[in-house]
Formats: C-alpha cells, structure tokens, sequence
C-alpha cells in the first residue's frame, strides 16, 4: 500500500486541534460571521470547485481523462507551495476515509490557520483516528493553501492531483469542496485498484414489508442526490450523502461522517433532517446569505447558489452504518433533465451500463458557472474519477452482472420544457419520494417504452400524474408530437457518437442504446 506520510516545514503546526478550537479559530476569521442559528457562516472568495484549474501530474496524460501537467511542473509548484508554508501557520487534521477496520483509508489535510473553517468541515467529515498525530501515516494527503497565488494559471489557482505518491495539493482556492473531493478523488483509484468501483452515490436503507432494501443513488452534485438519500420513505436511513465504494464481493463501504449538502431552496417542510441538522450551531455553512442581524435566507443567491453546510451524520438524529449493509438491491441513476426524459424508468443490464456511462444530466452551480444550467455528460456522474471512464463503466457492467441488483433511471427535474415554458411540469421531492417508496416496495407497474426500449411506469402509488412518468403523453395531448419524436432522433444520435468515444469500451454496453 502507498502511503503520503510526507509534511512540509511550517513555521507552526497544530496537529488535530479540537472541535471547539476550530470553531473558535473560524469566528477569528474576517470574512466568518455567526448565523442566528449559532453557527459560523464563512464567505469564501471562490464558490465553487475549480474544475478548469485541477490537473492530474503525469507524463501520460493519455491514460487520464482530465487535464494534465507534466511531473517535473508538478514537483516545481510543491517547492513553491513548500517555500510558502514554511513561513505559516498550519492546521493537520487526521482520520479515516471510510468506517470499516477491514476497508478505511488514512487520510490527512493540512491547510492554512487562517482557514481554519476548511479544517473543521474536513474534520467533521472524516471517521475519527484514534492514532492521529505524529506518527500517523496517511494513505492521502491534501495540502492547502488558500491563499497563495500562481501568477502562470488562469485565475492564479491551481489544484495539482499526484497519484503516484497521492498528495493532492491545492493553490489559491478557499473553497472547502476542494478538501472534501481532494482526499475522495485520490480514494477512487484506490478503490478502484482493489477490484471495486468508487460511486459517486447516496445510499439509504428503506423498511418494507418484505425486508430492508438498500438503494444506491448515483448523480452529479446538485441533482438531488442528497435530497432524494434523506427524504424518509417508510422511516428510512441514510448511510452516506455522496461516496461510496462497491466491492468484488458486492460489499458496500462508508466514506464520510457527515454530508456537505447544498443549501439552496432547502425548505424545512420539504426536507425538514437536512434542515435540522445543518441549524445546530456544530455545523459549518460556507457561502449562504445571511442579513446585517444573522438571519439565513436559502433562497437569496446575491452572492452565489452554491451556498453550502457541513454538518455530522450523528446531528441527523438517525441513520444506518454501512458496516451492516450487505449489498445494493437497487441503483439509481439520477437525471436532472427538462424535456422528454421520465420520471422513472427501469433498465437491462446493458442500458444501466450505457446510461451509467452517459451521465446525463444538467449542469448545477455545484460546477461552477461553466456548467450552471448546461447540459452534461460526466461518466457515472464522477468527475472525480481521475482514470479513463472507459474503466469504470466496464466495472459497473462486471459488478452488475455479478451481483444482480436492479437500476433505475430517474429525472429529478422536468417534463415538457424548462421552468420559463408554462406548459412544462416539474418533478417535485414528493414525486420522486414516492418513486422511491415505489421501486423498494416493489409495487410499481411497468410496460416498454417504443421510443428508447426501458420500462416505464404505467402506475405509481401516490403519484398521479401519468405524464410525468410517460412525457409521450404529455406531448401527445399538447399536440407536440412532432418536436417530441425529433428529440428522440436527436438523443439517439448524440448517445450513440458520445459512447463511441471510449473505445474500451464493453460493445454490449454500446449497442444497448
């Protein structure tokens, strides 16, 4: 196993400070303001993650999907990062990635003391080391530092990915997405060198009459990932909010004890254990509008959309540990769309392939502005996965052959058109919750679509509107045939050049579309 053990010189150096510590190390920050919920609300500089700005050090970039630079680039900006933090003060921040003694990876931050919000969001994310300090040896290691600047790189920002020696090193970025997915981007080739496949995925337990069922829910961040992973269907559990990792032998395993979840339109009635949560004065927001008293507003975007909070699993008052879940009985495959795709449909193994590999989705202000209301095609809704996604869709295909768990593809936005056209409807949270409840229990009705050959729903308890689950229907009674058939040319012919573009590809994967 590799190991980052490496640290810089620093002027000063505190290891693994408390909780409390760092709470009070962020209200000493100028740009930290206490919300009327007690917590700490930090305004970062950057609101987002810097995806034109990350780049995986390697002398191959032929064998990486993602941009590149050169290792001999990549050791001159760790010297020049190095240089830096010898003149600073730092915070180390150890723990685990994962819960399970058998299948956890050491992981360390070490990041600006004038960050010190950065620290503790990572620290609320991470399983507790009870070997941390010193001596303990990281598998990987994300070194910040916010507030340098790289005159050579567009915005003077940097996020510099080794896999070989797995440090990610992080420049001039304040943004604390830049931790989280740091550590989680070097842990996906990990887990993928072992045999399994990372899953950029939610996963809850849901009770039923004929026992729990665990359900997986793939999507980019912002689709509805964690919205559709809390909401509580028959009491259920959430055992992560955003990775895990799915094993040879169909195991799943946990990545983080806690959920850094996007704050806007976040609605108590709608989705009142997010809410709760992320009001305790333990949790971290990052970037959410606050007025001149500390009141929260979610919904005002002045300053950005992508307002964020941390907070711990254990704040939820209820959830499940991946450490008792056998397998996956079902996978969703989360859409944010807004034309003809259905509310639910259900897949072959071949079209869970090919679907996983598509990544169909629109863009959220989660990406920054260069994806905000875009449409996307990210391979397993992983833009983390920093080897060829040819790789990971011929995993998903192996696995799913292998231990037979149902995959659904599910729109957690729109039929008809988008928010502007009135003749367009909404996939609303009690749509898809009662999808949700539906595909557990096992009671919904299923009939083949004529267009794109997967099933969708013809009845789903709780859900009346039929054309949401068929947008045919809808298109039918609005007299747009004609516009709805030359979507389906044009969708087929888009996936079919799109998935040519892996060559590795499995062929069965590529003909099922």
């Amino acid at each position: 196993m590799k190991v980052s053990p490496y640290i810089p010189t620093a002027r000063g150096l505190t290891w693994n400070p408390t909780a409390e510590e760092l709470r009070r190390l962020t209200g000493e920050m100028p740009n930290a303001r206490k919300s009327g919920f007690g917590n700490w609300n930090v305004q970062s500089a950057v609101d987002s993650r810097s995806k034109a700005s990350t780049y995986i050090i390697s002398d191959h970039p032929e064998e990486h999907p993602s941009q590149t630079i050169t290792r001999a680039e990549g050791e001159r900006l760790a010297k020049m990062q190095d240089d830096y933090i010898a003149e600073k003060e730092m915070l180390v921040i150890d723990g685990y990635i994962g819960n399970d003694p058998a299948f956890r990876t050491r992981a360390r931050l070490m990041v600006e003391k004038d960050n010190a919000n950065i620290a503790g969001m990572q620290q609320i994310l991470y399983y507790h080391a009870e070997d941390a300090g010193e001596d303990f040896e990281p598998e990987v290691t994300v070194i910040y530092t916010p507030n340098l600047a790289v005159s050579e790189y567009p915005r003077e920002r940097v996020i510099a990915v080794d896999l070989e020696s797995n440090v990610t090193r992080v420049i001039n970025s304040d943004y604390f997405g830049e931790s989280k997915k740091g550590g989680l981007r070097m842990w996906n080739k990990l887990v993928y060198d072992k045999g399994g496949l990372p899953l950029h995925a939610g996963c809850k337990v849901i009770p039923t009459d004929k026992g729990d069922r665990v359900m997986l829910i793939v999507g980019l961040s912002g689709t509805g990932k964690t919205t559709t992973t809390f909401t509580r269907q028959n009491e259920s559990k959430p055992v992560q909010d955003d990775f895990v990792a799915m094993m040879p032998d169909g195991r799943i395993y946990a990545t983080e004890n806690g959920c850094f979840a996007k704050t806007y339109a976040l609605d108590p009635k709608f989705e009142p254990t997010i809410y709760h949560a992320l009001t305790r004065p333990t949790a971290y927001l990052e970037n959410v509008y606050q007025d001149e008293k500390g009141v929260v507003d979610f919904n005002n975007t002045d300053y950005t959309q992508n307002g964020r909070a941390v907070f711990a699993m254990e704040d939820l008052g209820w959830s499940a540990d991946a450490r008792d879940l056998k397998k996956a009985d079902f996978l969703l495959i989360l859409n944010r769309n807004e034309d003809i795709i259905p509310g639910v449909a259900r897949l072959s193994h071949e079209q869970a392939a090919a679907y996983f590999m598509l990544g169909e989705t629109q863009g959220t202000s989660a990406g920054g502005k260069e994806e905000m209301g875009k449409f996307l095609r990210v391979p397993g809704t992983n833009p983390f996965f920093p080897l060829l996604h040819d790789l990971q869709g011929n995993r998903f295909h192996e696995l799913l052959e292998k231990h037979q768990f149902d995959v659904l593809l599910m729109n957690t936005g729109r039929v008809g058109g988008p928010e502007t056209d009135e003749r367009s409807k909404k996939v609303g949270i009690n749509a898809s919750s009662a999808i949700v409840k539906g595909i557990a229990e096992g009671t919904i009705s299923w009939e083949r679509d004529p267009d794109f050959g997967y099933q969708v729903a013809t009845a789903v308890p709780g859900l009346e509107d039929e054309e949401i689950l068929q947008p045919r229907k809808l298109y039918r009674r609005l007299g747009r045939m004609d516009e709805y058939q030359a979507r389906v040319e044009q969708i087929r012919a888009e996936r079919e050049e799109y998935l040519g573009n892996f060559p590795r590809l499995n062929t069965a994967i590529v003909k099922a579309i």
